[in-house]
């Protein structure tokens, strides 16, 4: 009983300090917290489609581990492009700000996808995977194309 009082009051104080945590103190903090948030969902992403393209023999329970991470941390990122961000240690082109309609309808194309592959791993289906895989590096190259700065 205690335990679940614990557990209760855990979940209560973080859903309580979720809109603290969603504001930044310096712009600076929100470039670093896009930058990790891309970075985890980028590594889970790359171990499903290396599964995918066949670099790395097919595990149905890994895939689908690593698309649900994925899938979550691909709604994280967005929230770090707020003013001020353009600048510093970033590799966000400009037009991010000034394309925002087209930025965001690019980053729900990769969400969208993303959901996918996650439905996809489930699945278990390799050849499902395969397809929703490249569904989704189409959308991060899309977004990279037009948005990233080399």
């Amino acid at each position: 009983m205690n335990r679940s009082i614990l557990v209760l009051a855990t979940v209560a104080g973080l859903a309580a300090a979720l809109p603290a945590a969603a504001q930044f103190a310096k712009p600076e903090d929100a470039v670093k917290y896009r930058k990790a948030a891309f970075t985890v969902m980028a590594s889970h992403f790359g171990r499903v489609a290396a599964m995918a393209n066949g670099r790395v023999a097919f595990d149905a329970k890994v895939a689908a581990d690593n698309a649900e991470i994925a899938t979550m941390m691909s709604k994280l990122p967005f929230a770090g492009f707020i003013e001020g961000t353009d600048k510093g240690d970033t590799k966000a082109k400009p037009e991010i700000w000034t394309e925002q309609d087209k930025f965001k309808a690019a980053a729900s194309k990769m969400q969208d996808a993303m959901e996918k592959l996650n439905v996809a791993a489930k699945a278990g289906n390799v050849d499902t995977l395969k397809t929703a895989a490249g569904a989704v590096g189409q959308a991060c190259k899309g977004c990279h194309d037009s948005y990233r700065k080399e």
